[in-house]
């Protein structure tokens, strides 16, 4: 029977899914929000879980070795646009224009432990605001500004700059069914994998259209990520864990 994965189609996760198919494991389509629910409900595997999701899912999954997600500095698709300075944000009206947990989690975050402000709740892009927050692929197309909204904000360079740590957005999670065989079968993919993958979108030539992105543009973008857990991710989740149990519920 083939191993199910998630796929999530944002380009900072591309690298992951280079030699999948070829090892015999099935892709299956699926939001980064929706990851989570597929694996509790067994449609996959094993996939890329948004951070804050990923604490979450210890009754029914393990982590995938150490792969993550992890922006060294600049996030470039975790952004945050807004009428007035951060700091002037406490209290005001914010729109999530991600379903992405871990984004709207880290700028609550960043807000507290910065501007000792509070944003608890989250309008929708439609509903009059001041500011909104943007992540993956939407986030790259929009990278340039956002008519109306004079301030930008990388909420990985926000983090960085706060704790001189990098910020792991996700990590690979696989179900607790799958047995040892099937975890070292994902885990190779993705060494082998990454490794290709990281490569080949260093050495692309062609334009990304849909994302308004040229070759150099992909690099600049790729080169700022790291996608195992180290001793400053670690480091760097711990800390974020910290700071998520000190917001107010």
């Amino acid at each position: 029977m083939a191993i199910n994965v998630g796929r999530v189609i944002d380009l900072n996760f591309e690298p992951f899914y280079i030699d999948m198919e070829r090892r015999g494991i099935a892709l299956h389509e699926v939001s980064l929000k929706d990851i989570p629910q597929a694996l509790r409900d067994g449609e996959i595997d094993a996939g890329p879980v948004s951070l804050v999701d990923s604490f979450a899912l210890d009754d029914t999954c393990l982590p995938v070795a150490g792969f993550c997600l992890s922006a060294s500095n600049r996030a470039g698709s975790n952004l945050l646009y807004s009428k007035k300075p951060m700091e002037e944000l406490s209290g005001a009206t914010i729109a999530a224009a991600t379903q992405d947990s871990t984004t709207q989690k880290l700028f609550q975050v960043l807000l507290a432990q910065k501007h000792q402000g509070n944003a608890d709740s989250f309008v929708t892009m439609t509903e009059e605001h001041d500011a909104f927050l943007i992540s993956g692929d939407a986030a790259l197309r929009r990278r340039r500004g956002a008519r109306g909204y004079s301030h930008r904000y990388d909420l990985g360079e926000v983090w960085h700059d706060m704790t001189s740590l990098p910020f792991v957005f996700a990590r690979w999670m696989g179900r607790k069914e799958l047995s040892p065989e099937e975890i070292l079968l994902i885990e190779d993919t993705l060494y082998v994998g990454l490794e290709d993958g990281v490569d080949s979108l260093f050495h692309l030539s062609d334009p990304k259209d849909h994302l308004l992105m040229m070759a150099r543009d992909i690099v600049d973008y790729i080169i700022g990520y790291r996608y195992y857990v180290g001793l400053s991710e670690r480091k760097s989740i711990e800390l974020f864990q910290k700071y998520l149990a000190e917001l107010p519920s």
